[in-house]
């Protein structure tokens, strides 16, 4: 397995393991975003980053960030979705995602990484305590969809 920056020839795949977490956290209907869209935001504009995790030439997981700013903290990123397929599961796939944003985090000098996890996610919150994360159960999120 191999963890690398996403390439173009890569978003129809991590499109599908787009679907597939939308699925997962149940919510199959929810993705309006099109591998078009995924392909601007990711190379043309340069919204967000990508990278994912390859088995035998085959994309088995993906982490998608970007960066944000907080007025308190200076520079942050926001692990936007971290998502491994059902049969790489408990191989060490998402810790390796992890791990290397984690790196992407140091390396750019963040100040924080942060992220959501749905609370029935026992999981994925059982994997966040295992890297000693702080989720946070005082605030609130906003949302407003356009």
């Amino acid at each position: 397995m191999t963890i690398r920056n996403a390439l173009a020839k890569d978003v129809a795949a991590i499109h599908s393991l787009i679907i597939a977490l939308a699925v997962y956290e149940k919510e199959p209907n929810a993705v309006i975003n099109t591998p078009e869209n995924l392909q601007e935001d990711l190379f043309t504009h340069k919204r967000c980053f990508a990278i994912v995790a390859e088995d035998q030439e085959q994309i088995i997981g993906f982490a998608l960030y970007y960066f944000g700013y907080s007025t308190w903290k200076g520079c942050t990123l926001y692990l936007e979705d971290i998502f491994v397929q059902e049969r790489a599961r408990k191989k060490g796939v998402g810790q390796a995602l992890f791990d290397e944003i984690l790196k992407r985090a140091k390396m750019e000098k963040v100040k924080r990484m942060d992220w959501q996890v749905l609370t029935w996610n026992t999981p994925a919150i059982n994997f966040y305590k295992k890297n000693k994360a702080f989720l946070d159960e005082d605030w609130i999120n906003g949302r407003l969809f356009f």
